[in-house]
C-alpha cells in the first residue's frame, strides 16, 4: 500500500460510494430527479442520449481529476480517484435497482439520505466522487472564489440544464434532494455530537482550573488577555467538554466565582486525547 494511504479509509470510501451509487439508480433515477456536479451532468446525458450514468461520469471525473492532481496532492489525489472509480463502478452495478415512488417528496427524501449519507462518508475519509470539486480548487487557487461559492454556482447553472427534461416540480424536488444531502453530508462529516468549547474570563481562574482539572477530568489550557477598559492583564481559561457536561461546569464556575464571564461555542469534532 502506498505510504500515507490507509487501507481503512480506502474501503470506507468505497463502501460510501456504494451506497451513493445505489441510492442515485434507486431514488433519483426511477423518480426522474436530477442532481449536481458531474453526477448531474452524467443524468442528464442519460435522460437525453441513454448514456450509463456510470460510464459518462467516470468519463467526465477521470480527466478532471488528472488536472488538479498537483492541487490535491498524492493522497488526496489517491483517494479521490478510489471514490469516483468506486461510484461509476457501483452506478453501473446498481443499474437494476430501481423504485418509483408514488409520492415525489418522499422520493427526494430518499435520494438526498442517499446521496448525502454516501458522500458524507467519502468525504469524511478523504474520499472525492466528483471532478466539479476540482474546478473549484482550481477557482479557489486561481481567482480566490471560495469552494462554496464554486460549487453553489457549478449545482445551480447544472440544475438549470437539467430543466431540458425536468418540469418545475421535479425540479423543486431536485432542490430539496439536495438541500437533505448537504446537511447530511455535515452530520455524517461532524458526527452525532456536538461537543462545546468554552471560554472563561475570571478573577479566579486558578481555582476554576483545578476544580475542573479534579472534578470533570478535562484538560484547561491558559490564554493571556487584557480588559479594554481596566487595561489590566488576565488569564483566560480555555476548555473542551461534552454537552452533558456544560451543567456541571456552570455550576463549577458559579462556586469559585459568580461574577466570571463564560462563554459556550458549539464544536462539530473534537480529535485528541480524550476524545474518539
Amino acid at each position: 500500500m502506498v505510504k500515507n494511504i490507509k487501507l481503512f479509509n480506502v474501503i470506507a470510501i468505497v463502501i460510501g460510494a456504494a451506497i451513493m451509487g445505489f441510492g442515485i439508480n434507486y431514488f433519483n433515477i426511477a423518480n426522474g430527479l436530477a442532481e449536481g456536479g458531474i453526477m448531474g451532468v452524467s443524468l442528464i446525458l442519460n435522460y437525453l442520449l441513454g448514456w450509463n450514468p456510470g460510464l459518462s461520469s467516470f468519463l467526465i471525473n477521470i480527466p478532471l481529476l488528472l488536472i488538479g492532481w498537483k492541487v490535491m496532492g498524492r493522497t488526496s489525489f489517491i483517494y479521490a480517484i478510489i471514490g469516483a472509480v468506486s461510484l461509476s463502478f457501483f452506478l453501473y452495478a446498481f443499474e437494476f435497482a430501481s423504485k418509483k415512488l408514488d409520492d415525489p417528496l418522499l422520493a427526494s427524501l430518499y435520494a438526498g439520505a442517499f446521496v448525502g449519507i454516501g458522500l458524507g462518508i467519502v468525504f469524511r475519509y478523504g474520499g472525492m466522487t466528483d471532478g466539479m470539486d476540482v474546478v473549484a480548487l482550481l477557482c479557489r487557487q486561481y481567482w480566490g472564489w471560495s469552494l462554496g461559492k464554486t460549487l453553489f454556482l457549478t449545482d445551480m447553472i447544472i440544475i438549470v440544464l437539467s430543466l431540458i427534461y425536468l418540469d418545475l416540480q421535479r425540479a423543486m424536488y431536485t432542490l430539496i434532494a439536495i438541500t437533505v444531502g448537504a446537511r447530511l453530508i455535515d452530520f455524517v462529516q461532524e458526527g452525532s455530537y456536538s461537543a462545546k468549547a468554552v471560554t472563561i474570563i475570571s478573577n479566579e481562574p486558578d481555582k476554576i482550573a483545578a476544580a475542573v482539572l479534579r472534578q470533570m477530568k478535562r484538560g484547561v489550557t491558559f490564554l493571556s488577555g487584557k480588559g479594554a477598559y481596566t487595561r489590566e492583564p488576565k488569564e483566560i481559561l480555555y476548555c473542551v467538554i461534552s454537552r452533558n457536561e456544560t451543567g456541571k461546569l456552570k455550576n463549577i464556575v458559579k462556586e469559585a466565582d459568580p461574577e466570571a464571564f463564560v462563554i459556550f461555542s458549539d464544536a462539530h469534532e473534537v480529535v485528541g486525547k480524550g476524545w474518539s
